[in-house]
C-alpha cells in the first residue's frame, strides 16, 4: 500500500508530530511505501519528498507586507494545493492521511484529494474543525457560542489569543471553511483518539452527516520498570497555563497541607499560581521548573499519585499515559477524553467545578495504599496491551482498509 502523509511539521516539536511521525515509522516498518508533505525549515528532518514541501509561513515577520501574506495563506494556500497536487501525481498514493496542516498548510490540500479521487483519512487532534480557537475554552470556561456556525462568537469573546484581530481572523476563517464544505465533503474518514471528541462534533455537525472511527496516538512505552515502593507525595507534571486547571490543585491543597506537592512545568500561569500558594500559606507545594527525560522520571515514578486537572475539553493527554507507564495512579478532572483513559478503575475522577471533590480523592489515594497500588498495575497493563507498534498498526489498517476497495 502507498500512503501519502500530511502535516504541518516535518520535525519533532509536540505531540501531533509524534503522532504524524510515529504512523510513518510503523507503515514503513510493515513493508508499506510512505511519502510525506510538510513545511520547511532550517529544523526540518530530511526526506526524499522535501522538494515537495511549502516554507513555513512567517507570523513574526517585522516586515508587515510578508506578515500580512502569511496571513493571507492561512484560511486557503493556493501554493501548498499546487505542491501537493504534484506530489499525488508523482507518487501515486492509495490513501491520504492528514493531521495537523490547519494554518501552516491549510484544507486546500483537501479538495486536491477529492478532485484525484484519493481516499482522504483526518486525524482530529483537537477542536478547530467546530471551534475557531480550537480548544472549546476561553477565558477560564468551556465555551460552546460558535455552535450552529455563530463564528462571529468569536470576536464577541475575543477567544484567540484575548485579541479582537486573531479573533476575527479565526471566525473568518472558520466561516470561509463552512460555506467551502472543506471538511465534510473532501474528508471520506475523520478520525479520533477519544469517543469524546467524536461525539461532540456530532453535536455540533450531526450524527450522520460525516463518518469516523477511532485511531488513539502512539505511545513509546519507556523500558524502565514502575518503583516497587513510593514517596509520600503528589506530582503535576505539564504547562502551567489556565486550561490545565493547576490552580485546582492549589485550591485543594488548602485541606490536605500535610502532603507534599511537587509542580514541574513552566508557562504564563507560574507567578499567579506562586501567589496562590503564598496567599494560602502552603509550606507543602514546591514548584521544580521544567523537566524532561530520566529527570522527569525519577520525579515521576516515586511519585504517589499524578493530578491531571484539565479544566477544557482535553481529547488526549499524554501525561496520562506517562504516568500509568511508571505505574503511578492518575487522579483526573471529569472533561474531555481523561474519563475514557481513567476507565476500569484506573484512577479517580473529579468534579472541577467541585474542590471538595478533588480533596476527597486526593485523601483516598494518600490514604488507601492497597486501592492505589491496584491502580497503578491497571494502568501499567493498559499500556501494556494497547500501545505497542502491532496494536497501532492493526488500528490503523483496520481504518485505512474500510476505505480501499
Amino acid at each position: 500500500m502507498k500512503v501519502l502523509l500530511a502535516h504541518k511539521f516535518h520535525k519533532y516539536t509536540g505531540g501531533a508530530d509524534v503522532f504524524y511521525l510515529e504512523v510513518g515509522r510503523v507503515l514503513e516498518k510493515n513493508g508499506h511505501d510512505v511519502a510525506y508533505f510538510s513545511t520547511v525549515d532550517e529544523e526540518t528532518i530530511n526526506n526524499d519528498y522535501k522538494k515537495y514541501f511549502i516554507k513555513s509561513p512567517d507570523f513574526k515577520s517585522k516586515s508587515i507586507i510578508k506578515k500580512l501574506n502569511a496571513f493571507t495563506k492561512v484560511p486557503y494556500n493556493f501554493e501548498a494545493k499546487k505542491n501537493f497536487a504534484k506530489l499525488i501525481e508523482d507518487f501515486k498514493p492509495d490513501i491520504i492521511h492528514a493531521f495537523g496542516v490547519i494554518t501552516q498548510i491549510s484544507p486546500s490540500i483537501f479538495d486536491v484529494a477529492k478532485k484525484k479521487n484519493v481516499p482522504l483519512v483526518v486525524s482530529m487532534n483537537d477542536y478547530k474543525h467546530i471551534c475557531p480557537n480550537y480548544k472549546l475554552f476561553h477565558h477560564n470556561k468551556i465555551c460552546e457560542d460558535c455552535k450552529m456556525n455563530r463564528f462571529y462568537k468569536a470576536v464577541v469573546n475575543k477567544c484567540s489569543h484575548d485579541s479582537f484581530s486573531f479573533s476575527l481572523a479565526s471566525s473568518i476563517e472558520s466561516y470561509l471553511h463552512s460555506w467551502l464544505n472543506i471538511y465534510r465533503k473532501n474528508i471520506d474518514l475523520f478520525l479520533f483518539a477519544s469517543d469524546f471528541m467524536a461525539f461532540k462534533t456530532e453535536e455540533f455537525w450531526g450524527a450522520e452527516t460525516f463518518r469516523w472511527g477511532k485511531l488513539m496516538n502512539p505511545f513509546n512505552i519507556p523500558s524502565r520498570e514502575p518503583n516497587t515502593t513510593k514517596e509520600n507525595y503528589g506530582l503535576y507534571f505539564g504547562r502551567l497555563i489556565e486550561e490545565k486547571g493547576v490552580h485546582l490543585i492549589i485550591e485543594a491543597l488548602k485541606f490536605n497541607k500535610d502532603l507534599p506537592f511537587k509542580i514541574i512545568g513552566n508557562g504564563p500561569q507560574l507567578e499567579e499560581l506562586q501567589a496562590m500558594v503564598e496567599l494560602y500559606k502552603l509550606t507543602n507545594v514546591h514548584f521544580l521548573g521544567s523537566m524532561w527525560g530520566d529527570e522527569l522520571d525519577d520525579v515521576l515514578y516515586n511519585a504517589k499519585f499524578v493530578i491531571v486537572p484539565s479544566i477544557w475539553h482535553e481529547n488526549f493527554p499524554y501525561v496520562i499515559l506517562q504516568s500509568f507507564a511508571a505505574g503511578v495512579p492518575v487522579i483526573g478532572s471529569s472533561v474531555g477524553g481523561i474519563p475514557e483513559l481513567l476507565g476500569e478503575r484506573r484512577g479517580v475522577l473529579f468534579d472541577p467545578q467541585n474542590i471538595e471533590s478533588l480533596s476527597n480523592a486526593i485523601s483516598l489515594l494518600c490514604n488507601d495504599e492497597i486501592n492505589s497500588e491496584e491502580m497503578g498495575k491497571k494502568g501499567r497493563g493498559y499500556v501494556l496491551e494497547n500501545f505497542n507498534d502491532e496494536k497501532f498498526y492493526q488500528s490503523i489498517l483496520i481504518n485505512y482498509n474500510s476505505l480501499i476497495k
